[in-house]
């Protein structure tokens, strides 16, 4: 029986992907989101983290948007947020998708490309939950 040997940097690819689908989000706890908080927080919090995740991949896989993921972040906070330690949160999950990635990845590989994949869908899921449920 032969077995399939994967290399170094495809094992280790393997193994953050499998991480990142395993533990998709750190759990936000009660202390990190207000009373007055609206209901869909934790999605918005989520949204942030692919955000930041699409930010480092989608170039990383020479896919060209425009706007950047950056520049959608931006978008949204000036939307979403008024309160400057909510703004620090949603800031905090941007990078720690980014981050997340980062130390991971220095080439586009096919799990990059699944991750980044998705990613794009659950991120549209969320989107479409908040604004069909909370008309956001």
């Amino acid at each position: 029986m032969s077995m399939c040997r994967l290399q170094p940097s495809a094992l280790q690819a393997v193994v953050v992907l499998a991480i990142v689908l395993i533990f998709p989000a750190r759990v936000v706890s009660a202390q990190e989101i207000s009373a007055d908080a609206p209901p869909y927080e934790q999605q918005l919090m989520r949204l942030s983290e692919i955000f930041g995740a699409l930010h480092f991949l989608r170039p990383l896989c020479e896919e060209k948007d425009v706007p950047s993921w950056r520049d959608q972040m931006e978008d949204f906070l000036d939307a979403e947020t008024l309160d400057e330690n909510r703004r620090r949160r949603f800031i905090e999950r941007f990078n720690q998708g980014y981050r997340g990635f980062s130390v991971a990845y220095r080439d586009c590989t096919d799990a990059a490309r699944l991750a980044m994949g998705q990613y794009l869908s659950e991120g549209e899921t969320i989107i479409s939950d908040v604004t069909s449920r909370y008309g956001r």
